[in-house]
Formats: structure tokens, sequence, C-alpha cells
């Protein structure tokens, strides 16, 4: 695969009409050579999982819970949209910017639904049951039931990923089929041998990226806890078995995002491929004890904590390049933050995780919306999109997953 070339504007979005053309095509080396700053100094000290750990972060106090919902709620003001009804429910969407022009895209409509997913996990109210359901209702009124016009595999796998998450709390057939129907798709189309084994990334069949194969561990993970079919377990460590000598990097952890037909890695690591390989290990961990799942996210961890971020134990680098990847830190708050508490680390990795949620908020425009360029405040007159502005909620709501 020919990796595109893109000029950096920090401030601007990719028109949605490239949005497959250069779609998960920015090598990482290429952006962090255009990331510029450090929002601070840290002081950095071995930890007891064998990484680096920063002994002083911030000053800056824990982002209270109430704010983090109220960032949820500042965002839902802006681009939340109850449009209908649907049988006896109502029917929901995002809008893709400010201006209202349409929907969010399929992928980021699913993970605009898992920040309310989050919400309701860690502050189960009504209101937020009720989101998900007319959330879920417009993505079926939208998109239909089964999804295989999409030739992206890695779409159909965050929607599924959704339903599951979203059945796991309404228990609700329709969301569980969904869930299931979509995934046994991609597995069809998607798994082959071709270079010993994998999901492609596309019907097309150039490339197999972590963006499906990661978040699809995930995804069977949980259709084998909801449905107990074993083979869903199967699939997951099948995937894994291939995901981790072709994509982990064991020496430094991290996890690259695509390979060719050649065999050629063509992406380094980007937030929320990494942040999904970290859920993936989370999710076979108890399950297996052999290879070590805990010590592969552990070191994943690690390796976002000082390569991923703009100075180690700083804060989440900046991913704007291109519309796929400038939400790319809601996905890996959401994994890591989960991983976190499952794996009872907060008192190594929550110093960190709580700066750059309090580095989110502190960067809010006038209506409490948080962009993704975490060093500067938030535009008060940009158009801006829905994804672009959805990391810092997600960053906010997850770390009360352990705290």
């Amino acid at each position: 695969m020919q990796t595109n070339h893109v000029t950096y504007h920090p401030q601007a979005s990719v028109p949605s009409s490239l949005r497959h053309t250069l779609r998960r095509s920015i090598l990482p080396a290429v952006l962090l050579s255009l990331l510029s700053g450090c929002q601070e100094e840290v002081f950095i000290d071995s930890d007891a999982t064998g990484g680096v750990a920063p002994t002083q972060v911030s000053a800056l106090a824990v982002v209270p819970k109430s704010e983090a919902l109220l960032a949820l709620t500042s965002y839902d003001n802006k681009y939340y949209n109850q449009y209908g009804t649907y049988g006896p429910s109502f029917k929901a969407n995002y809008w893709f910017d400010l201006a209202k022009t349409r929907r969010m895209d399929f992928w980021t409509q699913a993970e605009a639904i898992e920040t309310v997913i989050d919400a309701y996990n860690v502050n189960p109210t009504t209101e937020y049951k009720n989101k998900i359901q007319y959330l879920y209702n417009g993505m079926r009124d939208a998109h239909g039931l089964l999804w295989s016009s999409n030739e992206f595999n890695d779409d159909i796998i965050w929607g599924s990923l959704m339903c599951i998450r979203a059945y796991e709390i309404w228990n609700d057939g329709g969301m569980l089929d969904m869930a299931r129907q979509n995934f046994d798709l991609v597995w069809a189309r998607g798994w082959d041998t071709t270079l010993g084994g994998g999901l492609w990334w596309k019907t097309d069949k150039l490339s197999k990226n972590t963006c499906v194969n990661a978040p699809a561990v995930i995804c069977a993970m949980r259709l084998y806890k909801a449905t107990g079919d074993v083979s869903y377990r199967n699939k997951a460590k099948m995937i894994m078995d291939w995901l981790v000598p072709q994509m982990y990097v064991s020496a430094t952890g991290e996890v690259k995002g695509a390979v060719n037909k050649a065999g050629q890695i063509t992406e380094g690591a980007l937030l929320y491929t990494q942040g999904t390989f970290i859920g993936a290990a989370n999710e076979l961990r108890p399950y297996y004890s052999s290879p070590d799942y805990r010590a592969m996210g552990l070191k994943a961890v690690d390796y976002a904590r000082t390569s991923l971020s703009k100075s180690p134990g700083g804060i989440l680098q900046d991913e704007d390049a291109v519309l796929d990847i400038q939400g790319g830190k809601s996905i890996f708050a959401r994994w890591a933050c989960i991983f976190v508490k499952d794996t009872g680390t907060a008192s190594t990795y929550g110093p960190w995780l709580d700066l750059n949620a309090s580095q989110a908020w502190s960067i809010r425009n006038s209506n409490g919306i948080m962009w993704n360029l975490w060093s500067t405040r938030t535009s008060d007159t940009d158009n801006l999109n829905s994804w672009r502005t959805n990391g810092g909620v997600s960053m906010m709501l997850n770390l009360y997953r352990f705290r």
C-alpha cells in the first residue's frame, strides 16, 4: 500500500470526500514530527511493570464526575438529535458537525454511541439508558440490520461492538442479533489464511489492519459471554494469535497498524489501534494463562504513555491529519481505562490518565466542547465535527471506571 502524503493543518479537518482515500494511511512517525511542544515537565522513574511511571505529573486535581457528565451534556447539546418515533420507542443520531449538515459517518456514529454507553456504565441513569436505545434505533433506521453493502470490515466490527455493548445494558435480542449477524458477516468474508490468518480491512483484500482485528477480538469475546457460544471465543483467540506476532512489538509494546499483501508493515501505532489492542488483551486475559495477555496489555499501555504522548507520562499526542484518527483519543481512553480497572493498576496509570482528562477539560470552549488538540483552547468559531470533539468526553467519563 502506498502511503498518501497529507499536509498537516492543526486546526483544519479533511473533507469527508477524502475519507476513504486517505483513511488510516498516515504513519505516526509523520504525525509525531509535526507535533509541537510539551504540556509540562514530567519526571520519570521505573515502576513495577517494567515500564516507566511519572513520579510527578500535574498539580491539577482529578476532574470531578459531575464535570465529566457535564462534558457529555455539553456535547449532546450541540450534536445529539432525537428525530422521530421507532415503534413504541424513539430514534436519534449524532450530527456530523455543529452546522448539522448530515449524520455522523457510520463507524464514528457507533463510537459516539459507545461514549453514551460509557456514561451509563459509570453513572447508570434512565436518561443514558434511553439515549442508547434511541441512538441504536437511529442506526437501524439509517443503515438497516445487515451491513453487507459496506466495504469496510472495520466499520462493521465497530458497529457490531456498539450493538453488543448496548445489549449488555438492555438485554434486547435485536441488539444481540445485529451484533452477531454482522460479526459473522465480517468473519465469513474477511478471515482467511493469507499472511497466516487475520481479517482483511476491506473487501478488496489489500491489507490486514489492527483497526479491524483488535476490535473484532473484543466483539467476539463479548459475543461469547452473551451467548455462551464457544466458537466466538475460539475466533477471538485465532485473531489474537495472528495479531500478536504480526503487529505487536514485544520489545517496546508498540502495536503496528497495517500489513499489506506482500507482508510489509504500512502503518505504525496510532491511539485507537493501540487502545483496542489493550482492550483485546484484557478480554482474553481471564481465559488464557499463556501467552501472558496481562503483560502484553501493560507493555502496550506503557508504550502509549512514553511514545504516543508528547512527553513521557504527559499529554497524548495530537492526531488530526485525517478525519478517521481525529477521535482516536476517545477509543484509547475507553479501553485503557477498562484495562486499568480490571487489572488493578490505577496507582500506576491513574495519575497519567487524570492528567489527560484535566488537560482536555481545561481547553474547552465557551460551549463546553473540547477538540482533539489538547494544547490549545478549542475554537468558538470553527464548524467542529463531532468525532474530533469526542475524545475529551470519553477520557473524562472513563476515568470513573477506576475512580
